[in-house]
């Protein structure tokens, strides 16, 4: 989830057995987090433990996001996508071995440091009133990103699995956070793909009442023609497979050029043919 489940930005590919976060959340404990043994040799996922390496994960969402999307990123550091959430946030990172690259990332907003920082990103984006409930054991996602030459099965299932073995450990249940849909439709920008996006995931895979939120910058869905035959991107489609609701409609994103759906993944909505693989129950 952009953020980022992310939360900003968009996981431009995701394999077929997309992978879930989620568990049993709650209390006011430092987040528990470990190096994570990938499934391919060459990669290994780990969390950032200095400022270096949260560094080099910023570089690799400024090339994204910047590079490759043409998001306006107003940063203190040139070449580098920061905001004031970094400093509260775990990053999580897939490394290529023989570089030494960071090639993957995440980060995630816990529920202690949500409340330290004053807010979530979803916050900025999103009414999210009737989520209070839920705010003491729900975590933000954002910022996901892979680069181009690595947008394969064996990065994006690394992240996904350190993920879900972070949500066991900390006994987390919810994540939400902001999913990515690139306002540009063969080679025209428009809003047209997002509105036909959501007025699928809305007959489909909305959340109930009680938890659905406003934008505070909505896209304009009533005036854009909403009957495209697109698919979602890869990482919402890996979301929904995972369970995962759409809490509402769009918001409009300017400086990153998209339309961010607001998403919320629960341990309870977790089909059980992923329960087991990723979380071990």
């Amino acid at each position: 989830m952009t953020a980022s489940i992310a939360l900003g930005g968009t996981l431009q590919s995701l394999s077929a057995q997309a992978h879930d976060t989620a568990s049993s959340f709650g209390s006011g404990r430092q987040p528990v987090t470990q190096t994570v043994a990938p499934e391919r040799a060459s990669i290994r996922v780990t969390w950032a433990k200095h400022q270096d390496e949260v560094r080099a994960a910023q570089r690799l969402r400024h090339d994204v996001f910047a590079g490759e999307m043409g998001a306006r990123l107003n940063t203190p550091i040139p070449g580098h996508d920061i905001d004031l959430f970094d400093n509260f946030c775990e990053h999580l990172l897939v490394i290529d071995e023989p570089s030494g690259q960071v090639i993957g990332t995440y980060r995630v907003l816990t529920p202690v440091q949500a409340q330290r920082v004053g807010s979530t990103y979803s916050d900025t984006e999103f009414d999210l009133t009737r989520l209070r409930s839920l705010r003491d054991r729900m975590v933000e996602l954002g910022r996901s990103c892979v680069h181009r030459d690595h947008r394969h099965g064996g990065v994006i299932m690394a992240l996904w699995g350190a993920l879900g073995a972070f949500m066991v450990r900390n006994q987390l249940d919810t994540m939400i956070g902001c999913a990515s849909i690139p306002m540009l439709h063969n080679g025209v920008a428009s809003g047209d793909m997002a509105a036909s996006i959501w007025r699928q995931v809305q007959a489909t895979h909305l959340a109930p009442i009680e938890y659905h939120v406003r934008p505070r910058l909505p896209l304009p869905v009533e005036q854009l023609d909403a009957s495209l035959d697109v698919d979602p991107p890869a990482l919402i489609k890996g979301y929904l497979r995972l369970g995962a609701k759409v809490l509402g409609p769009p918001a409009w994103d300017p400086d990153f050029n998209s339309a961010d759906l607001p998403m919320m993944m629960r341990i309870a909505d977790l089909p059980s043919r992923y329960r087991k693989h990723f979380l071990g129950a």
